[in-house]
């Protein structure tokens, strides 16, 4: 019973998507429109950690590169949009909940690719001009600390 709200919710972003398509040409300049989403938030381990473990209430220091989410491309990864150091205190929403959700877990010295639902990024409205709405995101993410 309790598997029913996430696959009626997977079964809508679904059919949602399926409707967004098609028919257009590509109005922006100098660039494709195109928006995907990956339906649930993915998270691979491509580097296990063995140091502290990020948990809600630490403050976490990680190293990322986000892209847009490409369904086209192998490893799903379109445009790359930006990348660098970043710390934040996990439990604050201090940032989208697809990269908090992502970082969960993680132990530091730890590799992890983490593919975001637009519901779990910046939605509908994205976040202008870089980000269109209902883009997916796609994070490689490498822990640095924990404290």
């Amino acid at each position: 019973m309790k598997l029913k709200f996430p696959l009626i919710a997977a079964f809508v972003a679904v059919l949602s998507l399926t409707a967004c398509g098609g028919g257009g040409g590509d109005d922006s300049p100098g660039g494709n429109t195109s928006v995907s989403s990956p339906a649930t938030l993915t998270k691979t381990d491509n580097t296990v950690g063995t140091g502290a473990e990020a948990v809600s209430g630490k403050t976490v220091n990680l190293t990322y590169t986000l892209w847009l989410y490409d369904a086209s491309k192998s490893d799903h990864k379109g445009t790359q949009m930006e990348s660098g150091p970043y710390s934040f205190k996990l439990g604050t929403n201090a940032v989208i909940p697809g990269f908090e959700q992502g970082v969960t877990g993680m132990k530091v010295g730890g590799k992890r690719t983490v593919e975001v639902p637009s519901s779990l990024g910046y939605g509908v409205a994205g976040s202008p001009p870089k980000i269109p709405g209902n883009s997916g995101l796609v994070f490689e993410i490498v822990l640095n600390s924990v404290q």
